[in-house]
Parts: structure tokens; C-alpha cells; sequence
């Protein structure tokens, strides 16, 4: 809505450029967002434009700039919300980084901007929109959870007529794809819906959930809580090369309209496929995942090409922490989902966001009372996590100081996977 008719504001349809064989220019995709932009009647209105964090790889300073651009004079205010989810709060110097500006400088670059962080530790930072009740919960995760669950939203997205969703499109393991509706809930919701959303996708396993492009269930909720937003959202949904910030695709249009025109991109483009299990993985975690909550991707992303009772090595010298902003983590440990289901009367008052990780991190297993927990392979940390603390949750340890990745590569038993975390593994099936 536009705040004053109650209108909703969007395009007549998804505006599109790029594909999984092309490389977009600079020039044409700020070309196409000042056209995007532009096919909208923005004018005398206020516009909040949400993007990823530094955990996601995408060219924000570039697309950024490009909407402020397009933006400038043409609309009351803009407000920039960085979508955290449960993620830790950057600092001035990293969100700088992050969106192209000086440090203490926003206004040079951004004229007329306020940039925030989604403070989801802040009860006071998000508004009710309603509740999802148990019968449609229970019906948009196919049986798997029946609760009322809270709606809620940074209120910087109510206080704007419009909010234009920014972020790539990756293999996720929890709602399938990352992307479109999916940086309002969880980005930047209230932990109600994060907690919900994560558990479902834990109740189906991240291993069949990971790179599923249609509707999940989790997709299914996470849409049903954006339909609740009253005011108009649109989204830019774009589609990375492994490894940069160069663009393949963009899309631009209502949230679940340019997601879904781009997801098929985004699974071109970023799973790979072997033709037989590997017994082993060296995944060697870039810097831009400061602790193991977030460069637990390293483990997502392959587990489905790991053989029965094969292991997978997170290797990050540079991770010292399980969770800079999930202290529970350390006493829960990490197990698989069966774990938690066995004996929920246990767990269910734990933050359900949490137990989703540790499942998501321990891989599929199973346990009864009687035998314990098997998992289907193992978890092992290479990484300044001491070795009593890695033990303690659950996980293998090895010394970072003695891994060597190239070594490890020329063993023809092992994967060895560098700088990455946002292209998905998968084995290629064959007819049977």
C-alpha cells in the first residue's frame, strides 16, 4: 500500500535480464535496475530496501548504489536494513565494507540514507502482524508442525510504503533456496517465525530440503508470513557465479514472482554433481563466516555426496567460536534430528531455531533409547575450537596446523572444496 490510498504499488510483471551462460555487465544491470525502478510509482513515498550480510556473497555496494541512484529525489526517505536473521550485528568498519562506504561516511555516498541493522535481539524492533494459525501451519508444512505462530517484522518495514527486498538466490538448507521473501522472514522477523520456519525444515531434513527450487514447505511459510506485510514489497533477486560477485541473472518484480523467475538460474548455476560418493571432504571455510553457526554451510553443501561412514573435515583456522550469538548451542551439542524427536518432552522448551542447527550440522542419523545415536557420517573441526570444546558437543577434532589442502587433494579418496560454502553438492542419479 502507499500509505495514503492503500494501494499496493508493483510491476504489471517480472522484469528479467541474464541467464545461467551469460555474464552481466556492470552498465546494463544498473541499466535494468534504474528501469526496474523506474516502472513503479515511487514518487513523494518512503522506500526500505533490505539486503543480505556480509555471510552472503553478493555486489552490494554496486546495487546499492545503483537503487540510490535511481531512488534519489524521487522519494521522501530510504532507509537500508541489513537482513541479520539471528546473525551477530556488524560493526561500523565491516558494514562499510559490506556496502561501499567509508567507515563514519554513509553520508557521502549515500546521501539522505539511514542504514540500521535488523536488531533482532530487541523485542522493541518488530511489530505484530498476526498469527499464522495451527490448522494453516499444520497445512503449509504438510502435517510436520501444528502451532499458532507469531508474526512479526522490523517495524522499518511498516513505516516505509514501500519495501524492496535486495539478495542472491542460493541453495539453502533450510527453506531450499535463499532469496525473495525469504530476507523479510527470517532476515529481518522476529524469532517466533525463525524458530518455526528452522524446525520444519529440520523435521524434513536439511539433506532433502537443500537445493529443491519449487515451493518447500518452509517456502510455503515463509511466503504465508510475507502475504501478512500490508504495505507494498518488491524484491531484486539476483543469481551470483560461484566464487564472485559477478551477476548471471536479475529479476525484478513482487517478491515471489522474481524469485521464482531466477531459481532455476541459481540451480544451474550453483550445485555441482559427482557420479559416485566420496569418502571423504576438506571444506575449507572463507573468512567471511566468523564463527561455526554460520560456516556450518561447509557441511550442508556436501553432505549429501558423502558416503555412508565417510567424513566430512571443516577446515577454518580462523573460526574460534561455535556461535557468537547462540550460547545454547555449547550446551546442546550437536546431534542428529532423530536425537531431538526421541526426546522432545526434553528439548521442546529450547529454542527450536538451535536444535535445527545441531541437527543440521550432525547430518542425518538416527537413535532409539536402547543403541544411542548413529549418525551416517562424521563432523570433524579443523579449526581454533579446542579440541575439549569440539568433543564436548558432539563432533570430531583435528589440528588445523597439520592439514595441509593441497595434500589432501592429490588423495583420490578426498574432496577438497576451498572458498566456498554457497554452491550445493549433489550425486547425479542415473536411470535405473
Amino acid at each position: 500500500m502507499d500509505g495514503r490510498s492503500g494501494r499496493r504499488l508493483a510491476p504489471r510483471e517480472v522484469a528479467r535480464i541474464g541467464g545461467a551462460s551469460e555474464i552481466l555487465a556492470e552498465r546494463d544491470v544498473r541499466a535494468f535496475v534504474r528501469g526496474a525502478l523506474d516502472s513503479v510509482e515511487l514518487a513523494k513515498r518512503s522506500v526500505c530496501v533490505v539486503v543480505p550480510d556480509a555471510t552472503r556473497t553478493c555486489p552490494v555496494p554496486m546495487l546499492l548504489s545503483a537503487i540510490h541512484d535511481a531512488l534519489r529525489g524521487r522519494v521522501t526517505r530510504i532507509t537500508v536494513l541489513v537482513a541479520l536473521g539471528t546473525h551477530a550485528a556488524m560493526t561500523e568498519r565491516d558494514r562499510a565494507a559490506h556496502l561501499g562506504y567509508r567507515p563514519g561516511a554513509a553520508e557521502v555516498t549515500y546521501p539522505g540514507t539511514t542504514i540500521l541493522d535488523h536488531a533482532w535481539w530487541d523485542p522493541a524492533a518488530c511489530a505484530d502482524l498476526g498469527t499464522i494459525p495451527a490448522a494453516r501451519l499444520s497445512e503449509l508444512s504438510g502435517g510436520l508442525l501444528r502451532r499458532d505462530t507469531p508474526v512479526r517484522v522490523n517495524r522499518a518495514v511498516l513505516e516505509h510504503d514501500v519495501t524492496l527486498v535486495v539478495g542472491p538466490v542460493f541453495p539453502h538448507e533450510v527453506a531450499g533456496f535463499s532469496g525473495g521473501n525469504k530476507y523479510l522472514f527470517p532476515g529481518v522477523s522476529g524469532r517466533e517465525l525463525i524458530d518455526v520456519s528452522h524446525w520444519v525444515g529440520a523435521l524434513v531434513s536439511s539433506a532433502e530440503i537443500i537445493g529443491v527450487p519449487g515451493v518447500t514447505p518452509v517456502r510455503a511459510i515463509i511466503d504465508e508470513a510475507a502475504s501478512m506485510v500490508p504495505t507494498t514489497c518488491l524484491a531484486l533477486c539476483v543469481v551470483t557465479r560461484p566464487g564472485s560477485a559477478d551477476l548471471h541473472a536479475a529479476a525484478f518484480g513482487e517478491p515471489v514472482a522474481a524469485w521464482e523467475s531466477v531459481v532455476e538460474t541459481a540451480a544451474a548455476t550453483h550445485v555441482r554433481y559427482l557420479e559416485a560418493p566420496v569418502a571423504r571432504v576438506l571444506f575449507v571455510l572463507p573468512e567471511r563466516y566468523a564463527d561455526l553457526w554460520t560456516g556450518a554451510k561447509g557441511f550442508y553443501k556436501v553432505e549429501p555426496v558423502v558416503a555412508d561412514g565417510g567424513e566430512v573435515v571443516l577446515y577454518a583456522p580462523h573460526i574460534a567460536d561455535l556461535s557468537v550469538t547462540h550460547p545454547g548451542i555449547a550446551e546442546i551439542g550437536y546431534h542428529c534430528r532423530d536425537y531431538f524427536v526421541a526426546q522432545w518432552e526434553r528439548f521442546r522448551s529450547r529454542p527450536w531455531s538451535d536444535l535445527a542447527h545441531s541437527t543440521h550440522v550432525r547430518g542425518a542419523g538416527t537413535y532409539d533409547a536402547r543403541d544411542g545415536e548413529r549418525p551416517r557420517v562424521s563432523v570433524t573441526l579443523a579449526t581454533a575450537i579446542p579440541e575439549s570444546v569440539a568433543r564436548s558437543v558432539n563432533l570430531g577434532y583435528r589440528d588445523p596446523a597439520e592439514i595441509d589442502p593441497d595434500e589432501w587433494a592429490r588423495d583420490d579418496g578426498t574432496l577438497v572444496v576451498r572458498d566456498a560454502g554457497e554452491e550445493l553438492y549433489r550425486l547425479r542419479l542415473t536411470p535405473s
